[in-house]
């Protein structure tokens, strides 16, 4: 008992020391974030204009150039995720209001985002706590005892051709647009403000340009961004060694270093997604602004302990299908099968 205790107090206080280190990284710099909002925005304008241009040239041309687009929205995507934490400006007001103006681009309310995404970060890792901003993930015991609908319906969602084809731009272009049956007043305002901006934006853009030269760009760079945002995402809480535990044994600390990837990108895919793949910091302080993780990272060698997740072994998380509460691991469907084989042979 003892010794239980001493090790929780040794946690304990290891937690203490890691928050204190990165609080001194959660300052944002004015000059910085207006740089990142300029070499963000105006080249996504540029991109978005030459596209229009290349539509008389060749359609392959476009869909080319919304690759280009795309990742400069998940760029915008990241401003507005560092704004809904408070952590691009010093100032509140400031936050909220180029959230607000972010998340017309990028299609999101802020608002009802903001809620749903702080309940996942007091919730990432903890199997008692899911439902909030995270992929659907089932225990194995969970998947077993299930409804024969139900667990089609789970098959269905986690096939990657569905979960990374399909649901993203549906995401976004639908489902962001729609209040929930539990959004508060204040949140469902926002998410009709931020379609009147999607709506007064497009307009101004069809007078410009026409109404299918405005789908033809803009449904494939958001498809893409789209695409490109729910990927990061699965993987940075989808992937070999990923933490999972229940409420009494649940950790905010662990969770953070061992519940999220670091993501491992080659440079300029670093720069496009805004240095999230270092989540595992982003998750231990959210309010560190994306400029500054990397810079954490390398002047603290106790996050370079944590292993990456490379390019390449990223694509392996696309075989994880259920939590396996048993053994700590994710694992696929194929897992199911060898569970019947061992008890058959029993």
């Amino acid at each position: 008992m003892g010794n239980n205790t001493s090790g929780k107090e040794n946690d304990a206080v290891f937690a203490r020391f890691l928050v204190g280190l990165v609080t001194k990284y959660e300052k944002p710099r004015l000059g910085a974030s207006l740089w990142q909002i300029v070499n963000t925005i105006v080249p996504y304008a540029i991109v978005w204009y030459l596209m229009f241009v290349s539509l008389q040239v060749s359609y392959w041309l476009t869909l080319a150039l919304a690759i280009l687009a795309g990742g400069f929205l998940v760029r915008v995507f990241i401003i507005f995720h560092d704004c809904v934490h408070g952590a691009f400006f010093k100032s509140l007001w400031a936050n909220q209001l180029l959230g607000v103006i972010t998340g017309v681009i990028i299609h999101t309310a802020y608002a009802p985002w903001r809620e749903e995404h702080n309940r996942h970060h007091m919730s990432s890792g903890n199997l008692d706590g899911r439902g909030f901003g995270c992929v659907w993930t089932m225990t194995v015991s969970e998947y077993l005892q299930a409804p024969r609908y139900r667990r089609w319906a789970y098959r269905f969602l986690r096939n990657p051709l569905f979960l990374f084809t399909v649901i993203p731009p549906f995401l976004f272009l639908v489902l962001h647009r729609i209040p929930s049956g539990s959004t508060d007043r204040g949140a469902r305002r926002g998410i009709h403000l931020t379609n009147l901006g999607i709506v007064l934006v497009a307009a101004g853009l069809i007078f410009l340009v026409g109404w299918k030269a405005f789908l033809l760009i803009q449904i494939p760079s958001i498809t893409v961004a789209a695409i490109v945002g729910v990927w990061i995402f699965y993987v940075q809480h989808q992937f070999e060694g990923a933490y999972w535990e229940r409420s009494d044994r649940w950790s905010y600390v662990t969770a953070a270093l061992k519940g999220s990837s670091f993501y491992k990108l080659p440079r300029v895919l670093q720069w496009f997604t805004g240095n999230i793949g270092f989540h595992h910091i982003h998750h231990l302080n959210p309010r560190i602004p994306n400029y500054l993780l990397e810079k954490c990272y390398l002047e603290n060698p106790v996050f370079q302990k944590i292993t990456p997740v490379t390019l390449r072994d990223s694509f392996r998380s696309l075989s994880f299908r259920l939590w396996d509460e048993e053994h700590c691991r994710l694992v696929g469907f194929g897992y199911l099968k060898g569970m019947s084989l061992a008890n058959g042979s029993r």
